[in-house]
């Protein structure tokens, strides 16, 4: 029964009401569901969703009672792992999506990976090793580095507006990895540079990070900083000349290259003539 499944806490994984949300309800209409959710038993006597939020989200729209489901006993640890592995190999993936379902799987792996090494004594450089070694599994497995994974996971320390401005693509995810490194407080300073001016660029954000310390620093200062990071504009005076007031010092029948050429020859005596004066 739809009403005995409850939630994977803190699942990653967002459910929308979108345009594929539709098309997943209207192919439940047609066909049903064709591949089982997977679910483990709680202490209540009732399930909690492994792999197939999306799936019952849409068999409550069709109006379903009851949904097909494997039912597995599985630890904390093991829940973990199997519904990220299960999710994290959906079409489309949101920065945010990956960068929890990483870090919540790294955790997972890492614990049980402690309780292996402590009956062997574990030192700190072990897991620091033992880290490292599951970043590169967990990269291992989703098809990239486990210097990549480390990157999606550093998301996960940045303020939700921020991060939500990478999931839309409004900003690049180097830049929100780096943005991850500044205070909280100077994270919303910056999205409310976003917000007021309608454009955040990586030159600014990379003045950000090259500064030594930012934890004290004011409003003020962090505008200022991101400021002067952009490109001066040309100050250099435009000087231009309308057909009309030329007509006057110029035959006819010159053309525009004619004027030009004269005009440059002019010119060039007037620069001889200030470096004789001078």
């Amino acid at each position: 029964e739809l009403e005995r499944i409850h939630a994977f806490p803190n699942h990653p994984f967002k459910v929308l009401d979108d345009e594929r949300m539709d098309m997943l309800v209207e192919s439940i209409r047609e066909n049903g569901i064709l591949n089982p959710v997977i679910v483990r038993p709680d202490k209540n006597g009732d399930y909690e969703m492994i792999s197939g939020h999306r799936r019952l989200h849409a068999a409550g729209i069709v109006g379903l009672s009851k949904i097909p489901a494997i039912v597995k006993e599985m630890s904390d640890d093991e829940a973990i792992i199997k519904m990220v592995d299960a999710n994290i190999q959906r079409e489309e993936i949101l920065p945010s999506e990956r960068a929890f379902s990483f870090k919540m799987k790294m955790e997972a792996m890492s614990r049980q990976g402690s309780r292996v090494d402590l009956t062997c004594g574990t030192e700190f450089h072990k897991l620091d090793a033992m880290n490292k070694k599951t970043r590169e599994t967990i990269g291992d497995e989703a098809g990239m580095t486990g210097r990549q994974v480390t990157k999606y996971i550093r998301l996960t320390e940045l303020i939700s507006t921020i991060l939500d401005l990478v999931d839309s693509k409004k900003i690049t995810l180097t830049m929100g990895v780096d943005l991850s490194y500044l205070d909280e407080q100077v994270q919303k300073w910056v999205y409310e540079y976003y917000r007021d001016n309608g454009f955040l660029k990586p030159v600014q954000v990379e003045a950000l990070r090259n500064q030594q310390n930012l934890s004290n620093a004011s409003q003020y200062s962090i505008i200022s900083i991101m400021n002067d990071a952009l490109p001066k504009k040309n100050t250099a005076a435009k000087v231009s000349f309308t057909e009309k007031k030329l007509d006057k010092y110029f035959p006819s029948h010159y053309s525009a290259k004619d004027r030009e050429t004269v005009i440059i020859q002019l010119l060039e005596q007037w620069s001889e003539a200030q470096k004789a004066i001078q």
